[in-house]
């Protein structure tokens, strides 16, 4: 039951990113055959701008990622987005058999966000060459964040659970009677 509750958390995740990215590119107006086109045959996407305010410290921006957190790791190749994929789907992959061991809901759910917003990503970068981001967040001209998606957050702020739990929260393993670790285990 427990674990069901982080893939339903993953499944939420998932649904959610890409029903905002497809709201935000219609919105926007994106044509992404075009910026698909654009892409493959690396002329740039310095001539779009699809943005939009929202409020005065959010706005909708257009951005097609190539590269994954950061820009790092940008996929200026067919054999790179692919190696990208297998890369995303091994983490992934690795993030759903952590789900299987752990014990603990909350962290069982945050494993879920990251799973979800992986799973977001790896989708569109399998299905578009690309990841769709889209919020802007911003205090003026200062942006203390790259332009990001409900995946992105998700994935970050799983993270953030995960190490705070690890850091602060989590209960000695010594601690845990093996009863209580049935009763977390069938709840």
């Amino acid at each position: 039951m427990t674990r069901g509750i982080g893939f339903a958390v993953a499944a939420l995740v998932f649904v959610i990113d890409q029903v905002t990215k497809l709201l935000v590119v219609r919105a926007l107006g994106v044509d992404l055959k075009f910026v698909q086109t654009l892409i493959g045959q690396k002329l740039g996407l310095d001539g779009l701008n699809h943005v939009q305010e929202v409020l005065p410290i959010f706005d909708l921006r257009f951005v097609a990622n190539i590269g994954v957190s950061l820009g790092l790791f940008a996929a200026n190749s067919d054999a790179t987005r692919w190696l990208l994929v297998a890369l995303t789907g091994a983490i992934a992959a690795g993030v759903v058999w952590w789900m299987f061991r752990e014990r603990k809901l909350p962290d069982i759910c945050a494993l879920g966000m990251v799973l979800g917003g992986a799973l977001g990503n790896i989708l569109d970068r399998a299905r578009l060459g690309f990841v769709v981001d889209f919020a802007d967040l911003h205090f003026g001209a200062w942006r203390p964040f790259l332009v990001f998606n409900v995946a992105d957050a998700a994935i970050t702020i799983g993270v953030l659970i995960l190490l705070i739990r690890a850091l602060l929260v989590r209960d000695k393993a010594a601690g845990d009677s093996p009863a209580a670790v049935e009763n977390e285990v069938n709840a």
